[in-house]
């Protein structure tokens, strides 16, 4: 092993490794602070530059841009309420409060540190648990996938702010979204009502930005006296001070841990990926806290979880490639290209037979997060100085990145009339205090949770097997004892309402 490591510490620790890792963690920054371009396309346009690097230096690069970008997603949040990336939802609902009550620096040092410890903390879990959570991940069936699914869909409860009833009629919208367009196992049209502007789906991404983006920039502009007038996005103080948000992170070690590991469990499950981990990690520090009134309104304690728990399943979502050969997320299955193009098999016998390019790879995570940590921290006032544009020129030039990243996911113009269209929905439901993240939450996961059901059911028609795994019973009992502390919380809410009044 100490063989392996040192030659994996030559091939990584040349110039032009390091300088392309260090284009790589920029590229993926800024292309994930972008809303709609995300972590997945950066990826897929660097892999035909690594053809030609040697195989290591291809993956790291590839891994640098992939841990740039789960940072960088909080930035576009932080700032202008929109995540840059699926990934950075949970991010909006404490870091876009926080700048907005004047603290855009303490929102995006907090933000930068919990992606740095939690890339920490996934690698270090990665390099000593990569088998055993691995051989966990792999058992999973359709009916474990299911019951998991149902235990995300309990975090609805937890995001329905004010009235549970808006908020689970939300969630309900969300569902209902995700069954437009084509069914996920046989191909049936449905829903689409013979429009061809529905006859492809509703793709996520679109939901995603039009549902915050626009949604938002509406709300920018509605007053038009202050956009005449050159008013600013986030008014009040822009200081930055990386050490005392340091200080403050580390002073949350129960919930960085509790977080940095539900995104290492989350991402090692195929297919699960940095969204469901960020929502996750967010409503378990909520039920942990002692002051789960604050959140929402800029608490650090949810930036902390959200930014470490989607920042750790960049390891999470290494440990069944490297393990089995199952990649964890659309990422993780262009980095198998890419090594297989280079002539390495992924498999099981990968550690075994390319030993070096593992742990060098292992390596290349610590150095990518360092690398994001710094470059981010030196970057930070530039980033800030968005603060400064008034609404009359950074509302359009977002609007048209906007437009611009949900072209390009599909190349069809329908999908900018679907984002124009459920952006003033979204608009309108911010209006009559309606919550959006119970709607994206069911748009991710329902066609999760569809396909897992039909798959269990046309596997074995006896639905009995959902309870009597012991996984998958165990998961919704956790969803049950999620549902009824939810209940209880938001009763105990309420009566202390006219209490205070």
């Amino acid at each position: 092993m100490l063989e392996a490591i040192f030659l994996g510490a030559d091939q990584l620790f040349t110039f032009t490794t390091m300088l392309t890792m260090l284009v790589g963690v920029t590229v993926g920054v800024i292309a994930a602070a972008i809303p709609g371009f995300t972590i997945t396309m950066a990826i897929v346009l660097t892999l035909p530059l690594t053809f030609t690097m040697p195989p290591l230096q291809g993956v790291a690069t590839m891994l640098a841009v992939y841990i740039g970008g789960y940072t960088g997603g909080m930035i576009s949040a932080a700032l202008l309420g929109i995540p840059g990336t699926p990934s950075a939802v949970a991010t909006t609902f404490d870091a876009y409060p926080m700048s907005r009550n004047g603290e855009p620096g303490r929102a995006l040092a907090l933000g930068i540190w919990a992606s740095f410890f939690g890339t920490l903390v996934s690698t270090l879990v990665l390099i000593v648990a990569a088998p055993p959570l691995a051989l966990i991940a792999v058992k999973l069936g359709a009916w474990e996938y299911f019951s998991l699914v149902i235990f995300a869909l309990t975090i609805v409860a937890s995001l329905v702010g004010r009235s549970m009833i808006r908020g689970l009629l939300a969630g309900l919208l969300g569902l209902l979204i995700a069954t437009v367009g084509a069914d996920p196992l046989m191909g049936v049209t449905r829903f689409t009502f013979d429009l061809r502007v529905l006859s492809a789906g509703i793709p996520f991404l679109v939901v995603l930005i039009g549902i915050y983006a626009v949604s938002q920039l509406l709300k920018e502009v509605e007053n038009p006296d202050q956009v005449q007038q050159g008013r600013q996005l986030i008014t009040g103080r822009i200081e930055f001070h990386p050490f005392a948000a340091l200080r403050e992170v580390l002073m949350n070690p129960i919930n960085l841990l509790r977080s940095s590991m539900v995104g290492v469990f989350i991402g090692a499950v195929p297919g699960a990926g940095g969204s469901i981990a960020n929502l996750l990690a967010y409503d378990q520090a909520k039920r942990g806290s002692r002051r789960p009134e604050d959140f929402g309104k800029g608490s650090s304690e949810g930036v902390i979880a959200s930014e470490s728990g989607n920042s750790a399943t960049s390891g999470g979502g290494l440990i069944p490639m490297i393990a089995l050969g199952i990649p964890g997320s659309a990422v993780d299955a262009v980095l198998m290209a890419a090594l297989m193009v280079h002539g390495i098999g992924v498999g099981p016998r990968l550690i075994m037979d390319h030993a070096d390019t593992v742990y060098g790879m292992f390596m290349a995570m610590f150095v990518a997060g360092a690398m994001m940590l710094v470059i981010c921290l030196c970057s930070m006032r530039l980033f800030l100085k968005v603060t400064s544009i008034p609404k009359s020129i950074i509302v359009p030039v977002v609007l048209t990145c906007c437009l611009v990243g949900a072209f390009t996911l599909n190349n069809r113009v329908t999908d900018i009339y679907l984002l124009l269209g459920i952006g003033v929905v979204g608009y309108i439901m911010t209006k009559l205090d309606y919550p959006l993240a119970p709607l994206v939450l069911g748009v991710i996961l329902g066609p999760i949770a569809e396909t897992n059901l039909r798959r269990a059911l046309m596997t074995n028609e006896d639905w009995t097997l959902f309870f009597t795994r012991p996984i998958s019973a165990v998961l919704l009992g956790l969803a049950v004892i999620s549902i009824v502390l939810a209940i209880r919380y938001h009763l105990r809410e309420n009566r202390q309402k006219p209490q205070d009044a």
